[in-house]
């Protein structure tokens, strides 16, 4: 009776972590399809004879292509990407900040304001910013501004970056799209009171949440930040990994500080929510660059505003703001970050906790040259899309010396999941690598993203028990290239036990392997 009942046990958990054929990679959560980037040392740990070149992406020739709008409109004095771009059936959506003045309000006082608006386009590149008709500004409602409700006025009133989910499957449609963005409001607004940690300030960076049924009428969660009765958090980002949200952002000290109390410029750190109503009082040490964590560190790097995310399931990927100081203070005092320069560095994290640059330094999106409009300091958002055999990554542009010029939207693009490929290091010699362990709720196939194979130089896929040892009979050639080739395996691989792939470059040519799909 106990074994059977062990047994029935057994099979509940089973049907409930692979309800729909999912598949989970190194105990992780459980998603639909496992993606293995190359640079993602946890995903493919083992190596022979491989490097990972990374690539920077392309920049629309249109750029940029969403422009700030005329005299009188709420995006007249900017409209940047503090936001996200996602794709819904055949309409691109984009949720960015505007801003009505042309020149920066002193010190961003609690109360000011920088719309959320909405955009849409039918190929990412030409958007349209439709007459929503939901809030009234300068005297009428034509116009794109995004309506957001709360019992507290100061918490709807977005100061800075935003960050949208959209979650179809919630039980409440009332709660199927989902946002966080920064709001300054006076201190009296805050029911629960305020820090003791850091200086006294006229403003602080207050944590907001608000849900959607439609991505439009926004309404806050509570009747107070998320942070409420912590410290200032500049909120930048949200996803949900497993079985939480996580909202992470950007802190500096001496609101944080390196894991020896010693002070550390902008870092990003993560809160979590099992409900997206009530958060922790608690923060994980999310990201740092490199040369921040030195025992001497690199003088004036620091990481901007969280990281710009892309949920993948099983992996997030997504672009930090790879900031440096300007090389001497401006004499007036008057823009403190004049001179700041900023590219767009890639990140990753395998938990959905901490991050970390797989390549330090290198730049996924750069500056442009001097003269171009985006020659200054570059702005990430959530905001990435595979299209056909491309994946978009929408941007946009910072002018640190503060007059506000050129600051609108970009696009780039790479290779469908083509941030980097691993290829052989030295001639002559075999390479290959092996995946993490994997365990899938149905049968699976595999795809590769692969180019540069033939039936002269194909590539060669076999599974691997959770020995490494091959299975037998389990292999195959590819000897075609693409963003999605799918791998003639005899059989799909099997369900219900713990398997890898082992991935053989040609012994001829110059393979390069771009990304390993495991689809149930």
């Amino acid at each position: 009776m106990l074994r059977k009942f062990l047994f029935s046990i057994t099979i509940i958990i089973l049907l409930s972590g692979f309800a729909r054929g999912q598949v989970s990679v190194g105990g992780g959560p459980s998603v639909e399809e496992a993606v293995f980037f190359p640079f993602d040392d946890h995903a493919i740990p083992w190596r022979n004879n491989v490097f990972v070149t990374p690539v920077t992406a392309t920049k629309h020739p249109a750029n940029p292509v969403l422009r700030r709008g005329p005299e009188n409109a709420p995006d007249h004095g900017h409209a940047i990407l503090y936001g996200t771009v996602m794709k819904h059936g055949d309409k691109f959506r984009m949720w960015y900040l505007g801003m009505f003045e042309v020149e920066l309000a002193a010190g961003q006082a609690p109360g000011w304001w920088r719309p959320m608006c909405y955009a849409e386009s039918d190929d990412g590149v030409t958007w349209t910013k439709p007459e929503l008709g939901l809030v009234e500004f300068k005297g009428n409602t034509k116009n794109n501004i995004c309506l957001i409700e709360s019992e507290v006025s100061g918490l709807a009133k977005v100061n800075d970056f935003l960050s949208v989910i959209y979650e179809p499957n919630d039980p409440d449609p009332e709660r199927r799209y989902k946002c966080v963005y920064i709001a300054h409001p006076e201190f009296a607004d805050v029911k629960s009171g305020r820090s003791t940690i850091g200086p006294d300030e006229r403003r602080w960076g207050a944590f907001i949440a608000a849900t959607s049924a439609d991505g439009l009428s926004w309404k806050v969660v509570g009747d107070r930040p998320m942070n409420a009765g912590n410290e200032r958090f500049e909120v930048s980002g949200l996803y949900k990994f497993g079985d939480f949200y996580y909202a992470l952002g950007q802190l500096i000290s001496p609101w944080t500080w390196r894991m020896d109390g010693s002070d550390v410029g902008r870092v990003t750190l993560t809160y979590r929510s099992a409900d997206f109503s009530s958060w922790s009082d608690s923060k994980a040490f999310a990201l740092a660059r490199p040369g921040q964590l030195t025992s001497t560190p690199v003088e004036g790097q620091q990481g901007h505003m969280g990281a710009g995310l892309w949920n993948r399931g099983n992996v997030v990927v997504g672009l930090n703001g790879l900031w440096q100081d300007a090389p001497e203070k401006p004499e007036d005092g008057k823009y403190w970050n004049k001179g700041v320069t900023i590219d767009l560095g890639l990140v990753l994290s395998n938990n959905g906790i901490h991050f970390r640059e797989p390549i330090s330094d290198h730049k996924v999106i750069a500056r442009g040259k001097p003269g171009e409009w985006d020659d200054t300091a570059l702005l990430q958002g959530h905001a990435f899309v595979n299209e056909g055999d491309k994946t978009m990554i929408w941007y946009s542009h910072w002018d640190t010396g503060g007059k506000l010029k050129d600051m609108e939207i970009g696009l780039a693009t790479l290779r469908r999941d083509g941030f980097g490929y691993l290829s052989r290091k030295i001639a002559g010699t075999s390479a290959h690598v092996e995946t993490a362990h994997f365990q899938t709720g149905k049968p699976a196939r595999v795809f590769v993203n692969v180019e540069s194979v033939s039936s002269d130089a194909p590539l060669t896929i076999s599974l691997i028990n959770e020995l490494a040892r091959p299975v037998e009979g389990v292999s195959a050639k590819v000897t075609e290239s693409g963003t999605r080739v799918e791998v003639p395996l005899s059989s799909p691989i099997p369900a219900g036990e713990n398997f890898a792939l082992r991935i053989e470059l040609p012994d001829a040519g110059d393979a390069k392997v771009y990304a390993i799909y495991v689809t149930p």
